[in-house]
């Protein structure tokens, strides 16, 4: 009997260069496509549409960053062309080419955590996961 397996924070996270720098509690996407209408003279509605490019936004909650790359001097700040990656029990989406485009902090001293941060991603790949 297989059993099934459940994402959980581990399962989200920022990777740079390959390697995993920061863990994520949660995460929303939303996706966009622009598009363009085709009319044609005396037509009361368009005879065709056009696809345009798509952009995803994604909202980032509660980022805790790896121990790896604390000892690396991680800064989120300077962070720039990094990949999300998300396992699901079926599919890994990866959406890469990211720049995020606001960062909300909150914290004591010390502390490693990011509390929201909204990225822009180039691209959306998705892979089966075989098991």
């Amino acid at each position: 009997m297989s059993s099934v397996l459940f994402p959980t924070s581990a399962d989200i996270y920022l990777e740079v260069n390959g390697k995993k720098v920061a863990v994520v509690q949660s995460y929303s996407v939303v996706t966009t496509r622009s598009g363009k209408v085709i009319e044609a003279f005396g037509q009361d509605e368009p005879v065709a549409t056009v696809n345009g490019s798509k952009q995803h936004v994604i909202e980032l909650s509660r980022l805790y960053a790896t121990d790896e790359a604390i000892s690396d001097g991680i800064n989120f700040y300077d962070l720039d062309s990094f990949s999300l990656v998300i396992c699901k029990p079926d599919k890994r989406v990866v959406f890469s080419g990211c720049r995020w485009s606001r960062l909300e902090e909150e914290g004591t001293l010390g502390d490693t955590v990011m509390e929201k941060v909204k990225i822009v991603a180039g691209k959306r790949l998705e892979t089966a996961v075989s098991g």
